[in-house]
């Protein structure tokens, strides 16, 4: 038998798929399944304090008309919103019909034409309406390819600091959303690093914001 001397033996590379986490509390949900279904997405369930759903830096809470009515009703809305806040970017998937609920023109629907209002304007939230539970994967799977093209490998070893203090700035540009302003910044406040990194959340939101949680979440985990 004669062989193909001249074929490349060289293996090509797996395709890397973006990455949909889900909270287990969604596992009965339509949407999970066809997450499931897909191949264009890499899907891990687990369960998650904070949203339905995370991908990348983005906290996804995702609501049924029905849902929404309950949650509006007992409040847990706000508190879910208050949570997500930890997140750089956090949004509200809603699914269903929502414009016929408001067409009812009842007090429901006037309670949730204010609570969309509200949110669009008082929190960092984006609000997306879909039909049904293959619109809200089809976005999912779209946000999270998105997330994948957005981020440009980055050698943490581009650059070789040479003094003290660029080293310890660069370990704290190593942590994500830390760029060399705020890395700067934290050891201008703190001197040190070990001095940041035992500095508790309310310490460091002074400089990183929303992120505070992120970051000593990585620290302590």
């Amino acid at each position: 038998m004669l062989h193909n001397i001249f074929k490349s033996s060289r293996k090509t590379k797996p395709k890397i798929l973006p990455l949909i986490i889900a909270d287990i509390h969604e596992k009965n949900s339509l949407v999970l399944s066809s997450l499931h279904e897909s191949a264009e997405v890499k899907l891990q369930v687990k369960s998650l304090k904070i949203a339905d759903y995370l991908i990348g830096d983005i906290a996804i809470e995702r609501k049924t008309i029905s849902d929404l009515i309950n949650s509006m009703i007992n409040k847990r809305l706000i508190q879910q919103l208050k949570q997500m806040e930890k997140y750089p970017k956090s949004l509200l998937i809603i699914e269903g019909n929502l414009q016929e609920v408001l067409d009812e023109n009842t007090n429901i629907s006037k309670a949730i034409r204010g609570l969309v209002t509200s949110i669009s304007t008082n929190n960092n939230t984006s609000i997306i309406q879909t039909k049904d539970y293959e619109e809200t994967s089809k976005y999912l799977i779209t946000l999270a390819k998105q997330q994948l093209k957005s981020k440009t490998p980055i050698s943490l070893h581009s650059r070789i600091p040479k003094t003290i203090e660029e080293q310890k700035e660069y370990i704290l540009e190593s942590f994500p959303n830390i760029g060399p302003k705020k890395s700067k910044a934290l050891l201008k406040k703190f001197k040190t690093l070990k001095q940041t990194f035992n500095a508790n959340e309310e310490e460091l939101k002074e400089i990183l914001k929303n992120q505070a949680a992120i970051f000593k979440n990585l620290l302590e985990n």
